[in-house]
């Protein structure tokens, strides 16, 4: 197996976490609906937060604070809270998947068609212009969501596999592996010893701006800081970043409310 080959089928286990205490709430909103808050208790916290993005609203408390604090924080923030729930939606968007009857998956910028039929296993395939999603009517919606993470993470490596050999030459090393997971805020990162992540959620986006995000995370073997250096490596590569970045500004957080939705959290 060539370097490459076996530096695109890795996967690494996932790093381990802080010793965070995690539950959820319910909030009662003014229409009567309810709203499920995640409520983290963070030892690096230093005030109470409320935050809302793509996986929903959390609450995150100092090691100190008080239940009875959080709760009357969030009843002081609800009005802020049920604005920022609206912009977040994506009903409009994505709907979560359904058994035979999600008609379309996004992928590469598109929508596209898919079509259900009965298998050994579960798995999604190419099937000519469209996609086939195969299931056995067991193991429920968790079977579904990960076959269908399990496409993404394939169809992403197979995208990276192709642009990774165009940069290789003119980097003083290649990635030690190449992780793909959902990640909250981030679209890649290089860790200290070689290891290059990438947002899943890359692959539903436009392909040049996943390109990007690899050459960005590549330039950094050259330089780990942002300096007008690294930039000058990143637009040597990539001419074209600002607009790739802009993309992402617009619509980043609703690729990867997307991918929530549909595959869920990372396993």
């Amino acid at each position: 197996m060539s370097s490459l080959l076996r530096l695109l089928l890795t996967k690494s286990a996932a790093p381990g976490t802080r010793n965070v205490q995690r539950d959820t709430v319910a909030l009662a909103m003014d229409d009567g609906s309810e709203v499920a808050v995640v409520r983290v208790r963070d030892p690096r916290a230093r005030r109470l937060r409320l935050s809302v993005d793509e996986r929903g609203a959390r609450l995150t408390l100092p090691p100190r604070a008080s239940a009875a604090s959080g709760d009357r924080f969030l009843e002081q923030h609800r009005d802020w809270l049920q604005e920022q729930l609206r912009a977040h939606s994506i009903d409009d968007l994505v709907a979560p998947l359904e058994c035979g009857v999600t008609p379309a998956l996004p992928l590469r910028g598109a929508m596209v068609p898919l079509r259900w039929e009965a298998g050994r296993y579960a798995c999604v395939v190419r099937d000519g212009e469209g996609l086939l999603f195969r299931h056995t009517g067991r193991g429920g919606d968790d079977a579904l969501r990960r076959a269908l993470r399990d496409f993404y993470e394939s169809e992403a490596r197979a995208d990276v596999g192709a642009w990774l050999p165009r940069y290789l030459p003119e980097l003083p090393r290649a990635p030690v592996r190449i992780r793909l997971r959902a990640m909250s805020s981030q679209w890649g990162s290089l860790a200290p010893d070689g290891t290059l992540a990438l947002d899943l959620a890359l692959v539903l986006g436009r392909p040049s701006a996943f390109e990007y995000v690899l050459v960005h995370e590549l330039c950094h073997l050259l330089y780990a800081d942002h300096s007008p250096a690294f930039w000058a490596e990143v637009e040597a590569r990539c001419p074209d970043w600002r607009n790739e970045r802009d993309w992402f500004r617009v619509h980043g957080r609703r690729l990867k409310a997307m991918l929530r939705v549909l595959s869920g959290p990372a396993a």
